[in-house]
C-alpha cells in the first residue's frame, strides 16, 4: 500500500508539472464566465489525470469469452441502462468509478481486438444518432475511429462512409477499423480523405444519418501542451474553429436526405464551438429543425453530470470526480422533408 501511495505521489508530481499555465489561465477566464460555479469542480478533474476514468466498449465481432465476468469481478458495470430510447442489444460498454485504466490491446494484423478504451461520454453522440440496419451513414470527421467502431456495434449500415482529412489521423482511422472490424464488413466501409466542407456538394442528399464529431479545442489535451509556444498559437487559432465547424455542419446538411438526421459533437466546454455554432446553423438553414434528446440525457443521468440550462436538442457532459467523463457536447438536428 505504501509503495502505491509513493507511486501515486510521484505520478501526481510529474503530471502536475506538465499543466500548461497559459492554457489554464485562458480556460480560467473563459469558463468562469461561461460555466459559473460549475467550473471549479470541472477544473479539478481536468487538471488531475490520475482521477480520469476509461470505459471499455466491447467488440461484438470478437469472441471474448470470460471478459464480461472478469470485468464484473473487478467492479465494472454496464454504462448505459437498458431503458434508453435507443440501445442495441449488441452495444456493450463497461465502466467503474475507480479511475484505474484497463490495459490497452496492441494492434495485431489479422487479429481483432476485444475492446476499445475510451471516454464513456464519447458514446453519447453515437447513441443520439440512432443508426439502424441498412441506413446510409457518414462519419464526417472520423479519426481516430472510436465512434465509427461504436456505430458498427449498433447496426450494420447499408453504406458506411468514414472520412478524415488529416494524413496522420487517416492512417490511425484505417488501423482502428482493421483492428475491430472483420474483413467481410470492411468491404462495406468507404474510407476517404476529403475536405469535409466539400462532401455535401460531392454527395448531395445521399445519407440518412451524419455524424459531425468536429475538430475542436480539445480541453483535456490542450491543458497538457508540452510546448508553450504551440499552446499560444492554438489559443490564437481557437477563434477560427467555430467558422470551420459551421462550414462542416453546412456540408453535412447538404449531404443529408430530407428527413435524415445529424448529430454534432465536440470534446470542448467552449460555448463558441458548441451552442453558438448550432444556433447559427438553426438561424441560417431554414430546412433544419432541432431534435429533442432530453430523454437520452435523463436515461444516463446516473453516470453523467450535465450542465443545467441547456436546450432540449443539446447536452454538455461536465467531468466530475467519480464521474470524470467529458467534456462532451452533443446536439441533434433533422433535415425537414421537402414538401
Amino acid at each position: 500500500f505504501f509503495l502505491s501511495l509513493k507511486l501515486e505521489k510521484k505520478t501526481k508530481g510529474k503530471l502536475q508539472k506538465q499543466i500548461c499555465q497559459v492554457v489554464l489561465d485562458h480556460f480560467e477566464k473563459q469558463y468562469t464566465a461561461e460555466l459559473g460555479d460549475a467550473w471549479s469542480s470541472v477544473r479539478d478533474v481536468l487538471t488531475s489525470p490520475w482521477c480520469w476514468q476509461h470505459a471499455l466498449l466491447l467488440n461484438r465481432f470478437s469472441q471474448c469469452s470470460g471478459l464480461e465476468s472478469s470485468l464484473a469481478e473487478q467492479g465494472y458495470h454496464p454504462a448505459f441502462p437498458a431503458a434508453l430510447p435507443y440501445l442495441p442489444a449488441a452495444f456493450r460498454c463497461y465502466i467503474r468509478t475507480a479511475p484505474s485504466r484497463f490495459p490497452s490491446q496492441k494492434h495485431q494484423p489479422g487479429k481483432l481486438k476485444e475492446y476499445y478504451l475510451l471516454n464513456a461520454a464519447s458514446l453519447l453522440p453515437v447513441l443520439a444518432l440512432e443508426v439502424k440496419d441498412g441506413e446510409d451513414v457518414l462519419d464526417l470527421c472520423a479519426a481516430p475511429g472510436g465512434k465509427s467502431v461504436a456505430i458498427l456495434q449498433c447496426a450494420c449500415p447499408g453504406h458506411f462512409h468514414c472520412n478524415e482529412y488529416d494524413d496522420l489521423r487517416l492512417r490511425w482511422l484505417e488501423q482502428t477499423i482493421e483492428s475491430f472490424i472483420p474483413d467481410a464488413l470492411i468491404n462495406l466501409i468507404m474510407v476517404s480523405k476529403l475536405d469535409g466542407r466539400q462532401i455535401g456538394d460531392l454527395q448531395p442528399e445521399f445519407y440518412d444519418k451524419v455524424l459531425v464529431d468536429a475538430p475542436c479545442s480539445n480541453d483535456r489535451s490542450w491543458l497538457f501542451s508540452a510546448d508553450p509556444q504551440q499552446a499560444v498559437l492554438r489559443l490564437m487559432q481557437r477563434k477560427e474553429l467555430s467558422s470551420l465547424q459551421f462550414q462542416l455542419l453546412r456540408s453535412a446538411i447538404k449531404a443529408l436526405r430530407p428527413g435524415g438526421s445529424l448529430v454534432y459533437s465536440t470534446c470542448t466546454l467552449s460555448k463558441a464551438e458548441n451552442s453558438d455554432v448550432i444556433d447559427l446553423i438553426l438561424n441560417s438553414c431554414r430546412n433544419v429543425v432541432p431534435v429533442d434528446i432530453s430523454e437520452m440525457a435523463r436515461g444516463v443521468s446516473q453516470e453523467f453530470t450535465f450542465l443545467s440550462g441547456m436546450q432540449q436538442h443539446e447536452l454538455l457532459v461536465l467531468p466530475e470526480k467519480g464521474r470524470a467523463w467529458g467534456p462532451m457536447y452533443v446536439a441533434k438536428l433533422r433535415k425537414m422533408s421537402s414538401t
